[in-house]
């Protein structure tokens, strides 16, 4: 019998799941497809869906473990111990939007540089690609990643500052690689919303980096910061090996925005060129259950990236077709929750499904203040949420955060949990920026074990709900709620009374002049407020432009697709 390639592929992949799990496979027409891929592609994208060919990133892989590390002071405590582990030989690579040379890693040190500087003189192979970023009078970060490059570099070590973007674009990854040449089941990857860098080193207390940023005055000198990192092992550590090398190895050059930058980067001696990296390893070996498909943004640009000529859209693709399958309950933890193409996704969800329900965690406050950069951040969330609620006034639920003492948490997270079936945690937030502008990195996860906790099949499609989803939502509302356990948070709709019910009874305290003891929980119902007229006026195109610009080809806009 002929058979496609395509179709080849999916019979040998079959068989390895067959070989894998012991499974039972089903007739397709004389090849055999398992279960758990027909599964996988309900919710993860096909290769065809991908849309990338000049990429050798696989669709998806089987096998891995992924912990969620929520806070940084949890993933800042393991990458310490998994980096001072590493010995001659082994490698260290990792991408950053910014990376700040003295952030301590842990109370007492090390901060980021003596980490990644000491493993460097170890023998470690330590490489690094850092966004070059704007000035630091624009409250960016360039003279901080520059200073972490040449430090490290000083070491023997060797750390890139990447402008390979669009103008007004980002490196927005944060991923560090760690792999072991002569023992591979030690291989572990960190991949999601963490920087390396002052602020987010905060704990479930909430009262902030002793190292903190300056932000908007609401957040106080030491801005209370929540966030969540995937540590990941199994294949997926390859798969990420292969993310951080095609970037390493494009062979266009890292300044691409006019002479000036270029000037200076020579006067200050920058390293422009990228040496050769090690040769890529094997894969390291299965050691769990988690299928884990890796999603990224690259813009459409010129010169193209070699190993995505037309850009890569697979987060807005991944959450797309996520999303058509909600039924029940999208739980999402954003920083920003704005865009009305992302919006309108979550409407017509809404709409088409009359049990379903939204529940998000963003800011109290955009991270930044002042007549002219707050309206811009501001008109964003506002049209997003508004053209949620017209949908379901009833079913979309916003929330923002606090501390015990009433300062709100800047909500840095990056989460997305559908129907506690599929879930991601990665750098993209729900913005237009994210899904075609800047570059972003995002792990989705399917775990095939089965939670049978009622309901045991929330959404009602025969998925059932699933172990690590359910396990990561009931993990980040427990703490929002002050909850020991999981009473009303399993099922979703008394998840959602439960929610509600503790932001409203925090809000009426804090309306009737804080009397008696503080309520449990740490939701606050958020509020939103239309602009007047004369502010939306420039604010919206400001918006548009520059808070929130559009990556795709001119193909794509034009036809409105990702």
């Amino acid at each position: 019998m002929a058979v496609s390639f395509d179709a080849w592929r999916s019979a040998r992949d079959a068989a390895a799941w067959g070989a894998a799990y012991g499974e039972g496979v089903v007739d397709l027409g004389g090849l055999t497809v398992p279960p758990e891929k027909q599964e996988h592609e309900d919710w993860f994208l096909t290769a065809d869906e991908r849309d990338n060919p000049d990429s050798e990133i696989p669709t998806w892989s089987g096998g891995n473990t992924a912990e969620p590390l929520i806070h940084g002071k949890t993933y800042f405590d393991r990458l310490v111990t998994e980096v001072e582990a590493l010995g001659e030989g082994d490698h260290l690579f990792f991408t950053d939007w910014r990376g700040d040379p003295d952030e301590r890693m842990r109370d007492e040190g090390p901060t980021i540089t003596r980490l990644f500087a000491d493993a460097a003189r170890r023998g470690v192979i330590v490489k690094g690609l850092l966004w070059r970023s704007h000035v630091d009078k624009l409250a960016y970060s360039e003279e901080e990643n520059r200073n972490l490059s040449e430090e490290i570099a000083d070491a023997g070590g060797e750390v890139l500052l990447d402008q390979r973007v669009r103008r007004g674009g980002s490196h927005h990854q944060k991923l560090v690689v760690l792999r072991h040449p002569g023992a591979p089941e030690r291989d572990i990857a960190f991949a999601g919303g963490i920087d390396l860098c002052h602020s987010r080193r905060d704990d479930e207390h909430h009262h902030g980096d002793p190292q903190g940023l300056a932000m908007n005055k609401a957040y106080g000198d030491n801005p209370p910061w929540h966030d969540v990192q995937l540590a990941l092992r199994g294949p997926v550590v390859g798969v990420l090996d292969l993310t951080f090398r095609e970037r390493w190895n494009d062979p266009t050059p890292l300044d691409q925005h006019g002479p000036i930058s270029t000037v200076t980067d020579k006067l200050k001696h920058a390293d422009m060129r990228a040496d050769r990296l090690p040769d890529r390893l094997p894969d390291p070996p299965e050691c769990g259950p988690h299928a884990i498909q890796v999603l990224r943004t690259y813009p459409s640009m010129r010169p193209p990236y070699s190993f995505a000529r037309n850009g890569e859209q697979t987060i807005a693709r991944g959450y797309t077709k996520a999303i058509k399958r909600a039924r029940r309950l999208i739980y999402l933890e954003d920083q920003y929750l704005w865009s009305t193409e992302v919006a309108q996704l979550f409407a017509e969800a809404l709409n088409t499904n009359p049990e379903l329900h939204l529940i998000a965690v963003v800011p109290r406050h955009p991270d930044v203040d002042g007549r002219f950069a707050l309206p811009p951040n501001q008109i964003g969330r506002e049209e997003a949420i508004s053209l949620c609620r017209r949908a379901a006034p009833d079913r979309v639920h916003v929330f923002d955060v606090e501390n015990h003492e009433g300062t709100p948490v800047y909500v840095h997270a990056k989460v997305c949990v559908i129907d506690d079936v599929w879930a991601s945690v990665g750098s993209d937030n729900f913005n237009r920026r994210s899904w075609t502008h800047d570059s972003e990195l995002s792990c989705a996860v399917l775990d095939p074990t089965r939670d049978e906790r009622e309901p045991a099949d929330p959404a009602g499609l025969g998925d059932g709900a699933r172990v690590y989803a359910r396990d990561l939502r009931l993990a980040l509302l427990r703490e929002h709620l002050d909850q020991s356990d999981d009473t009303h948070l399993v099922d979703p709709e008394s998840a959602v009374r439960k929610a509600n019910a503790t932001a409203d009874a925090l809000r009426d305290w804090h309306k009737g002049g804080r009397q008696g003891d503080r309520p449990p929980g740490r939701l606050m119902p958020h509020e939103t407020g239309k602009l007047p007229w004369h502010q939306r006026l420039w604010a919206l195109p400001a918006y548009r432009l520059m808070y929130d610009p559009d990556g795709r080809s001119y193909r794509d806009r034009r036809n409105g697709v990702w």
